[in-house]
């Protein structure tokens, strides 16, 4: 007797583990549309965070969500896309994650969930050194290049300024090569590599105080409801903070450490 209720009883644990690890697998599967993969969208010409070199895609977000991936025992699949579909490709389904570094603003957050930052940007106006622009307060009443829909479009609004769009950097840089813009109103990490990269000599850039304009908390954008994904990935990133992962990347591409607020 006692040896059929012990049977009964391990049938039971059986049937109870399975049912948890079905739970399990079916909670992981839910969170990304296709089960085996995370698929990133991002515009794969802004360096150096994503960027392609020698055909092939690289940059700092680039290594960063293989990394994430990893952790989450997924495969990676990238989706390049034009900045000013990237976020309503969330909404739309065409991918799992945006990572582009994309401002966390409250705007934003009410819509779509964010991760834990990776990185705090800070502000720079970008200009041809025969320009003379000393402060933020400066730009009031002249062309700014900055792309619609982000935090530095609507900060060109804040302090006066007339907006026109750029699609990416590189674009923004050429407007002011071109006289087209007073000055272009970036992050001061990518106009650093970019000059790096392209030995720049005939630009310059001007850092807005953070009292001014502040640092932004940059995050990875997934959907709203998409809990499960958000507590995984946080957890990726903050074992990456922890063996100083996140750190090397960091200095990898931007030559500092701008994981810190």
């Amino acid at each position: 007797m006692k040896s059929w209720i012990k049977k009964i009883g391990i049938i039971a644990g059986l049937g109870i583990l399975s049912v948890g690890i079905v739970a399990c697998s079916n909670q992981k599967s839910s969170e990304v549309l296709n089960k085996s993969t995370l698929t990133v969208g991002l515009e794969g010409t802004y360096a150096p965070y994503s960027y392609r070199q020698n055909g092939k895609l690289t940059g700092f977000e680039v290594e960063l969500a293989k990394n994430v991936a990893k952790k989450l025992n997924y495969k990676v699949k990238f989706v390049p896309t034009k900045w000013d579909s990237l976020i309503a490709g969330i909404g739309a389904k065409k991918f799992d994650i945006a990572i582009n570094d994309i401002a966390m603003t409250p705007e934003r957050e009410k819509a779509y969930a964010f991760s834990t930052p990776y990185i705090y940007s800070k502000s720079a106006l970008i200009m041809k050194n025969s320009t003379s622009l000393n402060s933020i307060k400066d730009i009031k009443g002249k062309k700014i290049a900055a792309a619609t829909g982000t935090a530095n479009a609507d900060n060109v609004k804040k302090f006066g300024g007339d907006n026109v769009s750029s699609t990416d950097f590189s674009t923004a840089m050429e407007l002011v090569r071109q006289n087209r813009v007073v000055a272009a109103l970036n992050s001061k990490e990518a106009f650093l590599y970019f000059a790096k990269s392209q030995h720049v000599t005939d630009l310059k850039y001007k850092t807005i105080p953070t009292s001014q304009i502040a640092s932004q908390g940059i995050g990875i954008m997934m959907a709203k409801n998409n809990k499960s994904l958000q507590k995984r990935i946080n957890k990726a990133l903050a074992q990456m903070r922890a063996d100083g992962s996140l750190k090397k990347l960091s200095i990898k591409y931007f030559g500092d450490d701008i994981t810190n607020k």
